[in-house]
């Protein structure tokens, strides 16, 4: 497979994200970690190196499964993995905190549930209003002094915080939502990162699975699955969003590929400094998103693609957007 650079840091142009490992979508049925393990192993195989995860994700469990999984592998791994929305102080889960005390007990706790003695790729998960940024990534580099972590990175945060956060200590990678489905950065921040030599890592690039064609109706979705009150994924929105499913199938149709490989392809044809991260626990499925790296579109259809409306409806509910550095 071929690399995409975030910064200094080489990984596979397209990764594995591990959330759903620890649940959250639940319309592929129940949890299997043996599952979840076979996936992590036949990603590695067909060259996806770059493995995303956070501790908030279970919480702890989906960092259990990828430690148990790269564990006799972590050479061929680019682990990444995100802090900040566990409180280790008594705080619980949710609650964000990017003091320097949290960060070492996250860390730490990180490294042990990995299995490693270095995280490549360590994001602020969310940005904390209560902690300056300078303070964050300043405890961010003394992690990368001490050879904790190798790299630093941000998840969903504003051109103002980036510009902040690189003065203090270089940022390999920003990871925000990117897809056909939301074309938000392409105005400030792709243009942003691009001038500081950030790489960009697009979560959801599948819109958070409505991409792949899977779903067509809100009944498709379990009633414990967290997208059956997103905004996107409710009545008429959801009727309309179908349009961009129709059209990327259409696309598909003509050279051989399904909708989601047509939708990591177009993503994959907006830059070597892009690099998704589609999460899955099924073999089947990353043997498909993986296949979207032989995948080429035409000038004219990605003249297509790219004429698209973006989704109908926010991209999160009201407490979620509430917690985006905007």
């Amino acid at each position: 497979m071929k690399n995409a650079s975030l910064g200094a840091l080489a990984v596979s142009r397209i990764g594995l994200g591990a959330m759903t490992m620890a649940g959250t979508y639940t319309s592929g049925g129940g949890l299997d970690d043996d599952e979840s393990i076979r996936t992590i192993h036949r990603a590695l195989d067909l060259g996806a190196t770059h493995i995303d995860t956070a501790e908030i994700y279970g919480p702890f469990h989906s960092e259990e499964i990828v430690g148990r999984a790269v564990a006799g592998r972590r050479d061929e791994v680019v682990l990444a993995t995100k802090f900040g929305l566990v409180s280790h102080s008594g705080g619980g889960p949710g609650v964000i905190d990017s003091g320097a005390a949290n960060i070492r007990a996250a860390v730490d706790g990180s490294l042990k549930r990995l299995g490693t003695d270095r995280i490549d790729l360590y994001y602020q998960h969310r940005v904390d209003p209560g902690t300056p940024i300078e303070e964050t990534v300043g405890a961010l580099a003394e992690l990368v002094a001490e050879g904790k972590v190798l790299h630093i990175g941000l998840s969903e945060a504003s051109p103002d915080t980036i510009r902040r956060a690189h003065a203090v200590h270089p940022v390999a990678a920003l990871q925000t939502e990117y897809s056909l489905w939301t074309r938000d950065p392409e105005d400030e921040l792709l243009p942003l990162l691009r001038g500081l030599g950030i790489g960009f890592v697009p979560y959801s690039p599948l819109g958070h699975g409505f991409l792949t064609g899977q779903l067509r109706s809100p009944a498709d979705i379990p009633d414990d699955d967290w997208r059956k009150t997103n905004p996107r994924f409710v009545g008429q929105a959801f009727d309309q969003n179908l349009r961009l499913v129709d059209e990327v199938r259409a696309v598909g149709n003509e050279i051989g590929a399904t909708p989601a490989q047509v939708a990591l392809a177009w993503l994959l044809a907006q830059g070597d400094d892009i690099a998704p991260i589609p999460g899955t626990r099924r073999v089947a499925r990353v043997e498909e998103n993986t296949a979207a790296d032989t995948v080429v579109l035409s000038a004219d259809q990605l003249t297509r693609l790219n004429r698209l409306t973006p989704a109908v409806g926010a991209r999160h509910d009201e407490a979620n957007m509430a917690t985006i550095d905007r």
